[in-house]
């Protein structure tokens, strides 16, 4: 009986034992996993530095790019196109003007009225545009908007009634790549955002909705064509007359700036009598040695519809920084068993995680991080994580969002050198700087926002900067297409004169 008892006592032994070893495994592995992990966190927090010395190479090479893109077409990643809006808003504008904004899936038309007391009175209305309108044929789509807008100017108050015998007018923000030749006048390059109307491709989309209101017997003259970057400049400088340039930071990202005519070398013909051009920049297409890219970013890049172009935008805007945090949670996920054995199916998904999504996430603020456990079970399906783990999450949308922001800054940086705002001159110690912003990244995503003053501000120094405003400016592209109509006006003179 002693026997059995001692043999049961060593097999008991045994089996703790390798109990244990078993314990003291998984926990090696899983220590080895999380090691793993960080490895690939540090590494990605390392490439997506962007200390001062190399956001100051970024904004110059942002200025050398400027400077060749106004040199000549293709000169340079940044086209540098020419607005022909050498008249912005003064402020003194009055009259009754419309605009059409079309951009997506839906488009507006908006009534405005200028020079009241309290400045503006405006009237707008949303329309959908019926999918089969999108991929039909030129003269169907722009007879709708026409209609549209039809419908929308006979709703005219008594007080938003334009003189007798005049003409309306109306401010036409195109958001689909255009090759301008005037104010009133471009060819549609080629659709996005959904749109295939092959017709179109190639036409004046001034003369294709002229024609359109002309059949309808809807008197109306396009008086601008812009897009929607030029528009927000137009309704900051509107409200502001120290404004000289604009950024969207929205789902995408652009910028447009007041050059001195005589300083873009491909401009051909007799220099504007304001001597001032806007400049729609196009910076999302900008690229250099001296962005911080990483192995994320080129993979975004090639699986992208177009490789090798935005890349500025690839790593600043909206659309894609939710992206970039997917791509690296799904590395951890694949290489070092981050959310366990198997690799989320969701995770693995394209898009699948939104920037509002990480900007919640990088918001959180409860101390057990219960909105990252939401939003991780809600989006991505991935339930039981730890606090340790959604810490890494929020470190994760935290080193994408400040890259982002603080490349941002370096471009504006770069906009400021390109016009010699960057430095205070003698004499010119209280003269302000205005970049109005629109954008729903910039409107909403406070620490990104946060991120970009406080790199404007190590950048600029502390008595430059407080000359450097940055100035959210909602709703710019509408209001500012109504507004660069009043700049333009066919009775502009004769307003001025009376």
């Amino acid at each position: 009986m002693g026997k059995v008892t001692v043999a049961a006592a060593v097999v008991c032994a045994a089996a703790v034992s390798a109990a244990a070893v078993l314990v003291v495994r998984h926990r090696m592995r899983n220590s080895g996993k999380w090691a793993k992990a960080m490895e690939i966190l540090k590494e990605f927090e390392d490439r997506c530095d962007t200390p001062i010395a190399k956001l100051r190479q970024v904004a110059d090479a942002m200025t050398v790019e400027m400077h060749a893109g106004l040199a000549s077409d293709g000169g340079s990643k940044l086209k540098m196109l020419i607005s022909y809006v050498d008249n912005l808003p003064t402020g003194d504008e009055t009259g009754i003007f419309y605009a059409l904004d079309l951009g997506g899936t839906n488009f507006r038309v908006l009534r405005v009225k200028l020079g009241e007391v309290d400045n503006v009175k405006k009237e707008f209305q949303e329309v959908s545009i019926p999918p089969n309108l999108m991929i039909g044929k030129c003269e169907d789509l722009f007879d709708f908007i026409a209609g549209e807008l039809a419908k929308f100017v006979a709703t005219e108050g008594e007080n938003m009634q334009i003189p007798p015998g005049t003409q309306r007018e109306l401010g036409f923000t195109f958001s689909f790549p255009v090759k301008q030749s005037s104010i009133a006048g471009g060819t549609l390059v080629r659709w996005t955002k959904g749109f295939n109307i092959e017709d179109a491709v190639g036409q004046d989309v001034v003369d294709e909705l002229t024609k359109a209101m002309e059949r309808i017997g809807l008197d109306m003259r396009v008086a601008a064509l812009v897009n929607d970057t030029v528009g927000t400049l137009a309704g900051g400088k509107y409200n502001n007359r120290d404004v000289i340039a604009a950024v969207i930071l929205g789902t995408g990202t652009n910028a447009a700036y007041v050059e001195r005519a005589n300083a873009i070398p491909k401009w051909q013909g007799l220099l504007p009598k304001s001597g001032e051009m806007v400049i729609n920049m196009e910076w999302g297409n900008f690229r250099s040695s001296h962005l911080p890219l990483t192995e994320f970013d080129e993979s975004l890049d090639n699986d992208s519809l177009n490789p090798g172009e935005q890349i500025f935008e690839k790593i600043i805007s909206g659309m894609y920084l939710g992206e970039i945090v997917r791509r690296v949670l799904l590395k951890m996920a694949e290489e070092a068993e981050f959310f366990g054995e198997t690799v989320p199916l969701k995770l693995q998904k394209p898009f699948i995680l939104r920037t509002p999504d990480m900007s919640a996430m990088h918001h959180d603020s409860t101390p057990d991080l219960k909105v990252v456990a939401t939003k991780l079970k809600d989006v991505l399906e991935i339930s039981n994580t730890s606090l340790k783990m959604r810490k890494v999450i929020v470190e994760v949308c935290e080193t994408v969002a400040t890259r982002g922001a603080r490349l941002s800054a370096a471009g504006i940086l770069g906009i400021l050198k390109k016009i010699g705002r960057d430095t205070i001159k003698e004499g010119e110690e209280n003269q302000k700087s205005v970049i109005a912003m629109d954008g729903g990244l910039f409107e909403h995503y406070i620490k990104f926002r946060n991120a970009m003053q406080t790199a404007m501000n190590e950048l600029l120094g502390e008595e430059a900067s407080r000359n450097i405003i940055i100035e959210l400016s909602n709703d710019g592209s509408g209001l500012g297409a109504a507004l660069l109509a009043a700049s333009h006006s066919q009775y502009r003179e004769y307003i001025e004169s009376t």
